[in-house]
């Protein structure tokens, strides 16, 4: 993934969460313009910064180059929902998904 895939991909995993750039800038302990500067091409996070931003988004590294896996967060919380659910409920959504 070049420079500008990863500033792209950022800002799509970033609405995918539902959260602001400058919310996820503060919540990193960065300043409020940190998330902005990388989706806009204007910086690059260091190694340990793109860990931190991998580890607020809920995902793995290789999910955040993974192109293929669109929605790796909302896949996430749909597993862990699933989890909880019954033998019969778990059917269901199978069934359901399965007819979409």
């Amino acid at each position: 993934m070049y420079y500008e895939g990863f500033s792209k991909r950022l800002a799509e995993l970033r609405q995918e969460k539902g959260v602001s750039a400058r919310d996820m800038s503060l919540s990193l302990g960065q300043s409020e313009s940190y998330i902005n500067k990388i989706e806009n091409n204007y910086a690059m996070p260091s190694m340990q910064g793109f860990f931190y931003i991998c580890e607020y988004l809920g995902i793995t590294p290789s999910q955040f180059f993974n192109e293929e896996e669109k929605y790796p967060i909302l896949m996430k919380e749909l597993v862990n929902n699933a989890k909880g659910l019954n033998d019969k409920q778990l059917q269901l959504l199978t069934e359901f998904i399965k007819s979409l």
